[in-house]
């Protein structure tokens, strides 16, 4: 479990590798060069400044339109999941960990309980 690890590094982490492993690929000569990581940190830097959607979600559930269209102020709709279930953790749709609801500050937040590896993650968002 990695509730508390700082996720932040690990993608910066995962894909450091991932480029310098790339570079390695194209040049191995000037793998070594601080002009080429340089502009790996660059290419990285750009990277990890684009926004991404986070979502939680508690369950899902399909109901015919017919159903859809009478539900008002007060329906229960049954999900897939039982109580007390982790939350899934979406990244843009895809799953990268499970977390347990808590309240910080009066609002709604999630304490990450399972969280894949960066190398995971990272195959995922492919």
């Amino acid at each position: 479990m990695a509730g508390e690890d700082n996720g932040t590094d690990d993608w910066a982490d995962a894909l450091n590798e991932q480029a310098e492993a790339e570079t390695a690929q194209m040049d191995p000569l000037h793998e070594e060069s601080g002009a080429v990581k340089a502009v790996d940190n660059e290419k990285l830097d750009v990277i990890l400044d684009i926004p991404v959607t986070l979502s939680m979600e508690v369950g899902r559930t399909q109901i015919p339109i017919r159903n859809l269209l009478q539900l008002t102020q007060g329906s229960v709709v049954e999900l897939d999941r039982m109580a007390g279930e982790p939350l899934d953790v979406m990244v843009n749709g895809t799953l990268i960990a499970h977390g347990e609801v808590v309240v910080v500050n009066e609002k709604y937040g999630i304490r990450l309980t399972d969280v894949m590896s960066p190398a995971e993650r990272i195959q995922k968002l492919k």
